[in-house]
């Protein structure tokens, strides 16, 4: 009897191995279980499926020739874009050295040869279910990244704000060296962190600088209420200080907890950083788009009375030098 659901999308698997027979054993029991199936017999034939369409599961064999499970494991663990799909790795080799270089390699589970059926279907099926709950959160995600450009689109002199952040804010945390986790932070932090805005009625949003105190008291609840509408999802907890404290300036005098100096985490200072820069060479309602050359004499200038983090600015503006060179 299949696993499958009426109505549900069957669940894919790739099974890598160089036995044929192995592979084909492997194929059949699990179509019968409801799950559609691919097979590869080395690894560059794998990585090439894996690419053109990301199976829900993989099951690896460990020998064999050319590139071994292990490195194929612990690629596809290092890139981003795969290193959440589960990964059974099957041998017939026992050894715990063998399990922990697959531990190392990054393996979600392993299967021992030769497979018994039951034992097969209970590990794929536990590991699919984890992977179902990690595409809900994936999804969430989206869903509020997507919120995040429908409250941008509400300002037509903010069109492409948010990707442009995005992009700036994760180029520049990968030039300081920070760690992949911080640089994914920061890209949802840029389509994230103006998300409370959308609590904020347009008669507000679109009246540009000149706002009355009691005006300025809604729009400067935005960081608060975008942190409380992200806070259910733990996967975005680093992205949490971002939205709360990007308005929040060296000096004390930002919002909406008046943090000074270093009380504002690292994140929420670059991205800051890159915030300024787009609003000073975006044109806005009451005033026109700086220059390049312009906005850096700016920003350099606030750096040194104290709004922004120095350092980060004269970092940021080496990255905008370094790509140009490269261009």
């Amino acid at each position: 009897m299949g696993d499958l659901l009426p109505g549900r999308r069957a669940q894919s698997i790739l099974v890598v191995d160089d036995n044929r027979q192995n592979a084909e054993l492997l194929q059949e029991l699990l179509a019968g279980r409801g799950y559609r199936i691919a097979v590869a017999h080395h690894a560059a034939d794998a990585e090439a499926q894996i690419r053109h369409e990301p199976p829900d599961l993989i099951l690896l064999d460990i020998i064999m020739p050319g590139k071994s499970g292990y490195e194929v494991c612990r690629e596809l663990k290092a890139d981003p874009a795969t290193r959440l799909i589960p990964i059974v790795m099957i041998t017939g080799l026992s050894e715990r050295e063998d399990r922990l270089k697959g531990i190392e390699a990054g393996a979600d589970d392993f299967l021992i040869k030769p497979i018994y059926p039951e034992e097969l279907y209970a590990r794929i099926s536990s590991l699919l279910k984890l992977k179902e709950f990690t595409d809900e959160l994936e999804t969430a995600e989206s869903v509020l990244c997507t919120l995040g450009l429908s409250v941008e689109s509400r300002d037509p002199y903010t069109e492409g704000h948010c990707e442009r952040l995005a992009n700036n804010a994760a180029e520049l945390g990968s030039h300081l060296g920070l760690d992949e986790e911080s640089i994914v932070a920061l890209r949802r932090g840029g389509y994230l962190h103006d998300l409370g805005k959308i609590a904020v009625p347009d008669d507000i949003l679109k009246k540009g600088s000149n706002l009355t105190p009691a005006e300025w008291a809604i729009m400067k609840q935005h960081p608060a209420t975008g942190e409380a509408i992200c806070r259910p999802l733990k996967s975005l907890r680093l992205v949490l200080p971002i939205i709360r404290s990007h308005h929040e300036h060296s000096d004390g005098s930002g919002y909406p907890d008046g943090l000074r100096h270093a009380e504002i985490p690292l994140l929420p200072r670059l991205l800051q950083v890159v915030d300024v820069y787009d609003a000073l060479r975006t044109a806005r309602p009451y005033k026109p788009p700086l220059h390049h050359e312009q906005a850096a004499i700016t920003m350099h200038e606030e750096a040194r009375a104290g709004l922004w983090d120095g350092e980060l600015v004269a970092e940021f503006f080496r990255m905008l030098e370094k790509r140009r060179q490269v261009a």
